[in-house]
């Protein structure tokens, strides 16, 4: 659940917006200006370039470094008197500031959804570049491809890169990735971090094919119904089996599923509906309810955050009648009323002090009514993974770190150890790794704060122990 970051959190999205050519106003204004956005300890770093064109006219471009996004424009620019004004309606962004007397600083407050945050952006002659010292580097020393293919009961099109090892006279094991929650790329790129590009060259240079794709509307795959939820994207992996095994260079009996959070869900519902899967390894996948998952994940965010006992409660408190409310009322109309009545209530009966506190809760629940009724999240929610997991006979990894505050490994890999259990598996491998992160980074606490301040993408521990793990399973059902 890389992108669950605490549920009732206000997190930003990705900056999209029109290009549009915008009129002179100030040239004081032309140039390069970086800013960083902090919210719920994340930071993420923009930049506004501001370019004159041929006619004179301005037009504003920006760069979120840490989301690997750039050249994104903005809709409505303006620089008059000192002022500084951009905005991207669609995406309900907007940035209102004033340069200095020195011309080398906007000082202002940026507004996405509810956020409302201070922004500071200096003028900057630095080339500022995402990247991370595990990115591989070209040439590569295997064959990569950029394939497609179809989902055909739900006709969607999915796009992604086949990496192919060497060929030494044999077919080779293969993967497919299976990415978190949220519209991911083929590469799960976060804050500057592409993991999926990492674990696939270490798989690749160890002689195993890799599959990995972008999730629909991402990329190069079509959006497919808004109503999809996880039992869809399993479908997804499914097509993607079927695309391998038509491909000469791929052993069709070797091919297994590595699933990131969400992605460690998907992999058994996919597992158990394929005869064709070797093998599944479940990284930071969820043994617990999506309910519960969410409840942990929230209260050990905020903790970590420095957040008081009474603000976890009060939170916690919201949620469960919120999940109550969406697991009995199936209108979405007459549920967003009771969810917006009920937070109303609560706010009702707090004294003074606790209403302080519980204030940009409610504000924050009430801003995600949408999205919390959606197909996809009532889905989540409700997911008990344990008799999938039951039926999952074919080895299994399953790996977390000590440290991850969004799938917690102890509360997690207990359930899957004891599922795996009791289901007489024969062949299941458990392992926590200490000060790892949901992301596998070595980390000081797990906050998601630090994802983008860590320079390591996954732990080389990791790699070794899931490539280790796969090569030792080559066997021929």
């Amino acid at each position: 659940m890389k992108n669950l970051i605490c549920y009732l959190t206000v997190a930003l999205g990705l900056l999209i917006v029109l290009s549009i050519p915008i009129p002179a106003q100030t040239a004081a204004i032309e140039g390069n200006w970086l800013g960083t956005l902090e919210t719920s300890g994340v930071k993420l770093r923009l930049v506004l370039k501001v370019t004159k064109a041929a006619d004179g006219s301005l037009t504003a471009k920006i760069d979120s470094i840490d989301q690997s996004a750039n050249d994104l424009v903005v809709d409505s620019f303006s620089g008059q008197n000192k002022s500084v004004h951009f905005e991207a309606k669609k995406y309900g962004m907007s940035y209102e500031g004033t340069l200095n007397e020195k011309g080398d600083e906007i000082s202002g407050t940026f507004k996405q959804g509810p956020a409302s945050l201070p922004l500071i952006f200096k003028r900057t002659t630095v080339a500022i570049k995402s990247g991370r010292p595990q990115d591989p580097q070209k040439p590569y020393p295997y064959d990569e491809e950029e394939v497609t293919y179809e989902n055909k009961k739900d006709a969607v099109k999915l796009a992604g890169t086949l990496t192919l090892p060497p060929a030494r006279g044999g077919k080779h094991p293969a993967v497919i990735l299976i990415t978190g929650s949220g519209a991911q790329d083929r590469n799960e790129t976060i804050l500057g971090h592409r993991p999926f590009l990492v674990l696939a060259d270490y798989l690749t240079k160890r002689g195993i094919a890799v599959l990995r794709v972008d999730d629909r509307g991402i990329g190069g795959s079509s959006m497919g119904s808004q109503a999809a939820t996880s039992e869809n994207y399993a479908g997804d992996v499914l097509a993607g089996i079927e695309y391998l095994k038509s491909r000469k260079e791929i052993n069709p009996k070797q091919i297994g599923l590595i699933g990131h959070s969400e992605g460690g869900m998907i992999a058994p519902l996919a597992s158990v509906r394929s005869k064709d899967v070797a093998f599944i390894v479940l990284m930071a996948g969820t043994g617990q309810t999506g309910e519960d998952v969410l409840y942990t994940q929230s209260a050990l965010i905020q903790k970590a955050g420095g957040a008081t006992t009474e603000l976890i409660r009060l939170n916690t408190t919201a949620l469960k009648n919120i999940f109550a409310i969406m697991k009995a009322e199936p209108d979405n109309s007459r549920a967003e009323k009771r969810i917006r009545e009920t937070l109303e209530k609560q706010m009702s009966g707090l004294n003074e002090e606790q209403r302080k506190i519980f204030a940009p809760i409610k504000v924050a629940a009430e801003s995600q009514i949408q999205s919390t009724l959606s197909p996809w999240f009532r889905y989540f929610v409700t997911y008990n993974p344990r008799p999938t997991l039951e039926k999952v006979k074919i080895p299994v990894l399953a790996i977390n770190g000590e440290n991850d505050l969004q799938v917690s490994s102890k509360e997690n890999l207990e359930i899957i150890a004891t599922t795996l259990k009791k289901s007489r598996n024969k062949d299941y491998t458990i392992k926590s790794f200490p000060k790892l992160n949901h992301l596998f980074q070595t980390s000081e606490t797990g906050s998601p704060g630090e994802y983008a301040t860590i320079e390591e993408t996954i732990a080389p521990i990791v790699l070794e122990t899931i490539g280790d793990w796969i090569v030792k399973r080559r066997i021929v059902k």
